[in-house]
């Protein structure tokens, strides 16, 4: 409730922070084709950048792993947890690249500027898929208490590296433990579009810089990560029909005219086990029987129909969206 004066009795407007949103009257995001649901498959690629001393870090990685509720190792190696991410680099990510490769499905990478730089021949089999490579930092770790002179330079080694390594600087970025500066440092690294905000089915525009900055929400509900968690997915049809159930719902709401944005996360370590990665085939599979009701695309291509359908008024003309897939 608010006072007379405009000022909530709860405090001052939180003018860094939107609740409000789109509201009862989202846009038509006006997909190609006239899809009623975007989708998009994004694949962590971390390992190779998570903590580890033999990386220089203090200590040992601790999340998102087959031991859950690992603690880190202050001053040790946790040999078993450096096997574990390993498994994704060496066997997990090729699974998955069989899986999306074969069923011509476009794919953005949310890759690790280190990780990426220790294999080679993993970059090349993204570029040669077609497949948009985005910034996840140059490293896995928890930027929270980071200083900024040391995430700017972060930011400029992973741009270097993708530049390096894949051919062209991304576009977008997704740091995933981010500051409340880090998007300042992202904008002024030239990124077009991040990835670091969960609040919306839909992208949106941040209007806080001298020119408009998107937004495409990410996903940690639609994510592997489940599997790594308490009271998480425990078989891959789990995984499967949760997703199935969130295509369903925005299919309704497509059809009914309100279409909306869907991601979905995956990580090499987590579904490209045997195990988990039959529920990701058996989704794969449901989405392709949609046909063009499902528009499939890498986030490159979302940001790009954006900024040419949806750039904010009285902000000059949009800038020129320059695609990271390589077909």
């Amino acid at each position: 409730m608010d006072s007379n004066d405009g000022k909530s009795v709860y405090g001052p407007p939180m003018k860094q922070r939107d609740v409000v949103g789109y509201g009862r009257n989202p846009p038509d995001p006006k997909w190609p084709g006239n899809a009623k649901v975007c989708l998009s498959i994004v694949l962590n690629y971390e390992e190779g950048g998570e903590n580890c001393l033999l990386h220089g870090d203090s200590q040992s990685e601790g999340l998102l792993s087959e031991i859950i509720g690992c603690p880190p190792y202050p001053g040790q190696r946790h040999t078993n947890m450096e096997s574990l991410y390993e498994y994704g680099s060496r066997a997990g990510f090729w699974r998955i690249y069989r899986i999306l490769t074969d069923r011509k499905l476009p794919t953005t990478v949310f890759a690790v500027g280190m990780a990426l730089k220790r294999n080679p021949e993993a970059c090349e089999a993204m570029v040669d898929a077609g497949w948009e490579v985005s910034s996840h930092g140059y490293r896995w770790i928890d930027y929270q208490d980071v200083k900024e002179e040391d995430e700017v330079s972060h930011i400029q080694k992973t741009i270097a590296v993708h530049e390096e390594m894949i051919g062209k600087r991304p576009v977008g970025i997704y740091q995933g433990k981010p500051n409340e500066n880090t998007r300042k440092h992202v904008v002024e690294s030239g990124f077009l579009y991040d990835n670091d905000c969960y609040n919306d089915d839909l992208p949106h525009w941040d209007c806080t810089f001298e020119k408009p900055h998107l937004i495409i929400p990410y996903t940690l509900d639609n994510n592997d990560m489940r599997y790594n968690i308490n009271n998480g997915f425990s078989c891959g049809s789990q995984y499967c029909e949760y997703l199935k159930d969130a295509l369903d719902t925005l299919l309704e709401e497509g059809s009914a005219g309100s279409p909306k944005m869907m991601t979905i996360g995956l990580h090499c370590r987590i579904v490209g086990k045997p195990g988990r990665a039959k529920g990701l085939v058996d989704f794969l599979e449901y989405v392709l029987s949609k046909g063009s009701d499902v528009w499939v695309a890498r986030r490159d291509q979302v940001a790009k129909h954006w900024y040419e359908n949806h750039y904010p008024e009285g902000h000059g003309e949009a800038p020129e969206v320059e695609l990271v897939g390589f077909k």
